[in-house]
């Protein structure tokens, strides 16, 4: 009998090429449904294995909290096929939990919120053990004036100057209502919750902050920026690895 199964999946997004499957290239979701068709003994096609992820993280991205579901039909418990993918899944990703959901649960149709994290880090000697998932600075950012830059960006706006997408066909508006900015031990948190992210979004917004961090651009200016819808104007694309997509919420 089919049963759709929700899942929560973390993984370290450094050797992939985003969670997308792509033909030739490594991606969590291939890896993930490699090791489901092997479950099924491959009984099934592994074109009909349709396992469905709330967001497509890039290329470098991490997660600790994705959430995916899928429709299958095994004679297996939950906890059985979560032991399963562990077993035969690479060592940087795991599945957290499997658990049946309803007949209508979908993981990207029913996400009404997500919660990104980027970790930066501006102390004076290299970190070595988390250099995966932080991206180092070179000077140390003004965290008060990036605050206040983020109080601005907060809200329900048009962010297509925040997208890396400039064929963005559909509409570019969503709510961010938690910008949060926070030091500790030379270690800088960006954590952003919303209905929903642009393509590149939270690392352009990141990439802008720190411009209004190193005195590059005031903070007032995130405004016109907003307001001019034009890619051009906002800061770089922060790189990918101190990404990490922490929680999605139904």
């Amino acid at each position: 009998m089919e049963k759709n199964y929700k899942m929560i999946i973390s993984y370290d997004g450094t050797r992939y090429y985003g969670w997308e499957h792509q033909p030739d290239r490594d991606t969590i979701q291939g890896k993930l449904e490699t090791v489901i068709f092997r479950m099924c003994d491959e009984k099934i096609k592994m074109e009909d294995i349709k396992l469905i992820g709330a967001g497509r993280t890039d290329a470098g991205v991490h997660a600790r909290g994705m959430v995916a579901n899928l429709v299958l039909d095994v004679d297996m418990t939950p906890e059985e096929i979560r032991d399963y993918m562990n077993r035969y899944l690479p060592d940087d990703i795991a599945v957290n939990e499997v658990r049946e959901a309803s007949p209508r649960f979908h993981a990207r149709y029913n996400a009404v919120g997500k919660t990104y994290r980027y970790t930066c880090f501006a102390g004076p000697v290299k970190t070595v053990f988390d250099r995966r998932y932080i991206t180092r600075l070179d000077f140390v950012p003004d965290i008060k004036r990036m605050q206040k830059a983020a109080e601005y960006l907060q809200g329900q706006h048009d962010y297509a100057s925040f997208c890396s997408n400039p064929r963005m066909k559909k509409s570019t508006v969503r709510i961010v209502d938690k910008i949060e900015i926070t030091g500790k031990r030379g270690y800088i948190y960006f954590t952003f919750h919303g209905t929903g992210f642009l393509y590149n979004m939270v690392r352009i917004l990141v990439g802008t902050l720190l411009e209004v961090g190193r005195g590059a651009m005031e903070p007032e200016q995130v405004i016109e920026i907003m307001e001019a819808k034009d890619r051009r104007l906002a800061g770089p694309t922060a790189p990918a690895q101190g990404l990490c997509l922490m929680e999605v919420d139904y």
